[in-house]
């Protein structure tokens, strides 16, 4: 893009955030559900406003921060309509323990217990729900969290692909954590956990709907032992964290420089991806910047930080292909910018639409 297309596409975008914040769509989409900008809209212009619009409600991190007798505790709450509920490398009963810990530890929480609601479906394997049920206990066990409590419901045939489970999940901060979306500040670098994309193509590839051979597995985990890791490498370094789980690296990284009002470059050819995922992508024209995540973590770092940030991050399972694929800056605020290998820039919104419903 030539510098003067690249000025007018950067107005467009802030005439564009700048017009007036009432909700406006008459009915509720999929795309409402895709964590783009239809979600953020739905989100900030009318659930918010209704709801009261309190500091931690408006601040749209992916838990709240509680004084509760003298500590500080988490908690997040969330909900998952997979399909299939089985994937390679995951299942829907695992995705919702590590979904709930990993937005506990985004805000530098320790995972301590969850609860879990199940809405099944009438005609519901019992073995199915079986599998589930060990699949949450194991993640559970793994992630150092107990399930506590919890609620089911049935609801007619074709009303719920099989199962829907809601969660709520509580945690303690962690006293080194000051971490916030708009921590981000001019000079900083962006780093990302892993090879990006990997959930969202697995569980694509996993409904059999395209005619692909690649074999690639979701990266659901736990983020909690990569987030201690960097809270003990460079607690004062860490400025933000987030999971791009609906919506990708791109709509969390436009959550980012939002909220920041800083400017987040990313360098293309630096972000890690796997060629097979790479390989589906480009072959459904999707760009793999917007497809989810649930086992990775953007973080924000001080740039005196970053080399042993990285580090940490790759000295824990799943993070040796941790990467350092950006940096902050101070101008166009709020913009995410992709510099691609060919030298030239071009601009990463939030997604629009929702190419891949039913992956989280």
């Amino acid at each position: 893009m030539s510098a003067g297309g690249e000025q007018a596409a950067l107005e467009r975008i802030d005439r564009a955030r700048r017009r007036p914040r009432a909700f406006r769509d008459t009915h509720i989409t999929t795309a409402h559900g895709a964590g783009g900008k239809a979600t953020h809209e739905l989100i900030e212009r009318l659930l918010v406003p209704v709801l009261g619009g309190g500091e931690q409600l408006a601040a749209l991190a992916d838990a709240a921060v509680l004084g509760v007798g003298g500590t500080s505790v988490a908690m997040t709450t969330d909900s998952f309509v997979v399909r299939p509920l089985r994937f390679p490398g995951g299942s829907i009963g695992e995705l919702a323990v590590n979904g709930t810990v990993n937005d506990l530890a985004m805000v530098g929480a320790a995972p301590l217990a969850l609860t879990l609601s199940l809405v099944l479906e009438e005609g519901l394997e019992t073995e199915a729900l079986r599998q589930e049920i060990a699949a949450a206990a194991a993640a559970a066990k793994s992630a150092g969290i107990e399930i506590v409590a919890g609620d089911t419901k049935v609801v007619g045939r074709d009303a719920a692909d099989g199962m829907y489970i809601c969660t709520t999940g509580i945690g303690i901060l962690d006293p080194r954590a000051a971490l916030s979306p708009a921590g981000a500040r001019p000079g900083d670098r962006l780093l990302v956990s892993g090879p990006i994309a990997e959930h969202g193509v697995a569980v694509m590839l996993a409904r059999g709907e395209f005619e692909l051979g690649a074999a690639v597995c979701s990266d659901t985990r736990s983020l909690w032992p990569a987030v201690a890791a960097l809270l003990d490498a460079c607690p004062g370094g860490l400025r933000s964290l987030r999971d791009p789980t609906r919506g990708g690296v791109a709509s969390a990284l436009n959550e980012l420089a939002q909220a920041s009002g800083t400017a987040i470059v990313v360098q293309e050819e630096l972000v890690p991806l796997a060629p097979a995922v790479g390989g589906a992508c480009e072959l459904l024209g999707i760009d793999p910047m917007y497809v989810a995540c649930e086992g990775r973590l953007l973080a924000i770092v001080a740039a005196e930080e970053a080399g042993v940030a990285l580090a940490a991050l790759r000295s824990v399972e799943g993070g040796d292909e941790a990467a350092e694929i950006g940096a902050v800056e101070p101008d166009p605020a709020g913009i995410v910018l992709v510099q691609t290998a060919f030298g030239s820039r071009r601009v990463l919104d939030m997604l629009v639409g929702d190419p891949l419903p039913r992956i989280c």
